[in-house]
């Protein structure tokens, strides 16, 4: 199989062969490292868009495509969906909220099935973010599960990462991680038209007080109803107006985390878990077996 060299082919944007190579890394298609190896550096910002399920992040998403379309950007998305239990694709049914997107020329969006990954993000995701990086988008926009960890995880991707809450998720303020508050660069409260929606930001605001007098920045707190398109124009202005320094010390340690996770994912590759199960169960019928004897064949 021929493999579309994404760094020339990716400056008109052709979303087929963008597609095509997407696919390729997917399924780790024979040569699809040598994709990887020849993407060009690239200034292309990656925004990250988290939060619970149900605080309407497709909504915003759509919503927020649509200024950046105003405004004569090009547009790459990346949707992170559940997996399906029995055939682990995506489900896509928030995806239908953007289908006014899928044949705008300047939008390109792909559903990606998160594969039980732990973190809520595809497995491939840092790989198939850098492919998206090397064409000729605006912005590209990732939006997660939500779930577990992906609300951290994402920030090691995006260059700004937007976190969005709704007026009755008091007890996520609650049990709110530190590291949640360490990695969001603007919290977006929707449906802000519920009721107690300003009780809710004003919570918010308090408990983000401690940080914002031990930070040198600000964390922006911004109301939106997505659904009637109310407050995205001040978001999207906040994110086109953003300082972005590759050079800030957590961001570094932020790629850091992507440059292991890539190494990590490298020296499992000969690993399949089927033939580890294999083994494993042929090994526990040995009355002296020892997991990490067993575990260390496979880390040599």
């Amino acid at each position: 199989m021929s493999l579309e060299h994404t760094s020339k082919a990716l400056k008109q944007i052709d979303f087929k062969k963008l597609a095509r190579n997407i696919s390729h890394i997917e399924n780790e298609t024979p040569g699809y490292e040598d994709i990887l190896t020849q993407l060009p550096p690239s200034e292309t910002k990656i925004i990250g868009i988290t939060g619970a399920p149900g605080s309407g992040k497709s909504t915003l998403t759509d919503t927020l495509i649509g200024e950046m379309i105003k405004d004569k950007k090009k547009v790459g998305v990346l949707c992170v969906d559940p997996s399906s239990p029995f055939h682990h694709g995506a489900l896509l049914g928030d995806r239908i909220r953007m289908s006014q997107w899928y044949n705008h020329p300047d939008v390109f969006i792909r559903s990606l099935a998160s594969k039980g990954s732990l973190g809520g993000l595809h497995p491939k995701i840092i790989e198939i973010a850098d492919v998206m990086k090397s064409g000729a988008f605006d912005y590209i926009i990732i939006e997660t599960v939500g779930i577990g960890q992906s609300e951290v995880d994402i920030a090691a991707l995006a260059d700004i990462t937007i976190v969005v809450l709704v007026p009755e998720g008091g007890d996520v303020i609650q049990t709110m991680k530190a590291g949640l508050m360490e990695v969001a660069d603007i919290f977006v409260i929707n449906k802000y038209d519920r009721p107690d929606a300003n009780v809710f930001y004003n919570s918010l605001k308090q408990m983000l007080a401690p940080a914002f007098h031990h930070s040198t920045r600000e964390i922006p707190i911004l109301k939106t109803i997505a659904s009637q398109n109310d407050g995205i124009n001040e978001l999207y202005s906040k994110i086109s107006s953003w300082k972005f320094d590759v050079q800030e010390p957590n961001k570094i340690n932020l790629m850091t985390e992507k440059a292991w996770s890539l190494i990590q994912s490298k020296k499992m590759k000969g690993i399949k878990m089927e033939k580890l199960k294999k083994d494993l169960e042929k090994a526990l019928s040995n009355p002296e077996f020892n997991l990490y004897k067993f575990v260390g064949k496979y880390a040599r």
